[in-house]
C-alpha cells in the first residue's frame, strides 16, 4: 500500500519553513521602512519648522495675529491661519460625516439592489475626481451663490469687506464634499460587515428596522466608522488646493462670510517667492498642521481603544 504524502501549498516542509522566514523578513523590512518614514519626516520637520520659533518667537508666531512678511517690519503671526483650519475642518467634520454614515447605512441596508448598482459608482467617481476640480466646480458655481446670499445680508453695510462669495462657508462645504467618498466607502464597509445574525436577533426581540440600526449595527461597525473619520479629518485638514481656490486665502478671522486661509495654503501660496526667515516661518507652517494631524490620530485612536475595552 503506497502511503500519501502530507501536501502542503509551498511543498515539503523544509520549503515551507524557508517560505515562512522569507515572508516573515519582507514583512518585517516593510514595516522598518514605514516606521522609518514616519521617522524621518518627524524629524525633517522639527528640523525645520523649529528654527523660526527661536527667530521669530513662539508667542509672536503662534499667538499673533497680524501677517505681513512683506512689509519693512514684518510680522508673522499665524494665529487666524491655525484657527481657520480648526474651525474649518470641525464645521466639514461635522456636515460631511453624519451625511456620510447615513448614506452608507443607506446603501447597506435600506436601498434596493439597483438603486445601489446606481448611487455607489457615483461615489466612487467623487473618490476619483482631483481636487481641483471641486475647486473649479466651487469657484464657478458655490462662490457666486454664496457672494449673492453675501449681498443680501450685507446690504448698506459700511464695515463689511465683500469677498465675492470666496468665504469660510465656501471652503467648507467644498471640504465637506470632498470627504463623503472616504467616509461613504469605509463605514459602509464596516457596516456590512457587521453578521447577519446580529440584525435577525434585534429584529427577533421585536425591534423596528430603524432601531436595529441604530441600536446594534451602527455600535458593531463603530471601529470602522471611526477609522472613516480619522481618514476624513485627514484629507480635510490636509487639503489645498480646492480650498485656495474657493476661501479668498487672505489672513483673517474666521467669520463665515470672511476670505480665510488654511495651514495648507498658506504653504502653497507663499512657498514658491519665500526666502529667509519667511521661509522658515512656512516651514513652521507645516511642523504645527504635521503636529495637528498627529494629536488628531492619536486622540481619535485612543478613544476607540478605550470604546472597545468598555464594550469589553
Amino acid at each position: 500500500m503506497e502511503i500519501q504524502k502530507d501536501l502542503t501549498i509551498m511543498g515539503s516542509n523544509k520549503n515551507k519553513s524557508a517560505a515562512e522566514k522569507t515572508a516573515q523578513s519582507v514583512f518585517t523590512v516593510s514595516a522598518l521602512i514605514a516606521v522609518m518614514a514616519v521617522a524621518s519626516i518627524t524629524i525633517y520637520m522639527i528640523i525645520n519648522g523649529t528654527p523660526a520659533l527661536f527667530q521669530v518667537g513662539a508667542d509672536k508666531l503662534l499667538f499673533g495675529t497680524k501677517w505681513a512678511p512683506g512689509a519693512l517690519e514684518p510680522s508673522y503671526g499665524i494665529l487666524y491661519i491655525i484657527l481657520t483650519s480648526l474651525i474649518g475642518t470641525t464645521l466639514a467634520v461635522l456636515l460631511g460625516v453624519p451625511m456620510g454614515v447615513l448614506t452608507a447605512v443607506f446603501l447597506s441596508e435600506m436601498a434596493s439592489k439597483r438603486v445601489a448598482a446606481i448611487v455607489k459608482p457615483a461615489v466612487e467617481l467623487l473618490a476619483g475626481i482631483p481636487s481641483v476640480i471641486y475647486g473649479l466646480l466651487g469657484l464657478m458655481i458655490l462662490n457666486p451663490l454664496m457672494y449673492k446670499l453675501e449681498m443680501k445680508l450685507f446690504m448698506g453695510s459700511e464695515t463689511h469687506r465683500f469677498t465675492g462669495g470666496a468665504n469660510l462657508i465656501s471652503a467648507v462645504i467644498v471640504l465637506a464634499i470632498m470627504i463623503l467618498p472616504t467616509v461613504i466607502n469605509i463605514s459602509q464597509s464596516a457596516i456590512q460587515a457587521v453578521p447577519i445574525h446580529m440584525r435577525a436577533a434585534s429584529e427577533a426581540l421585536g425591534a423596528s428596522k430603524i432601531q436595529t440600526i441604530f441600536k446594534v449595527v451602527l455600535p458593531a461597525a463603530k471601529s470602522g466608522i471611526i477609522t472613516a473619520v480619522v481618514l476624513g479629518v485627514g484629507r480635510a485638514i490636509g487639503e489645498a488646493m480646492a480650498i485656495s481656490l474657493v476661501s479668498g486665502s487672505a489672513v483673517n478671522l474666521p467669520l463665515p462670510f470672511n476670505s480665510v486661509r488654511f495651514l495648507t495654503t498658506a504653504i502653497v501660496s507663499e512657498m514658491g517667492y519665500a526666502a529667509d526667515t519667511h521661509r522658515q516661518v512656512l516651514f513652521t507652517i507645516g511642523l504645527v498642521l504635521f503636529a495637528f494631524i498627529m494629536f488628531i490620530n492619536i486622540s481619535l485612536t485612543r478613544i476607540l481603544k478605550k470604546g472597545e475595552h468598555n464594550h469589553d
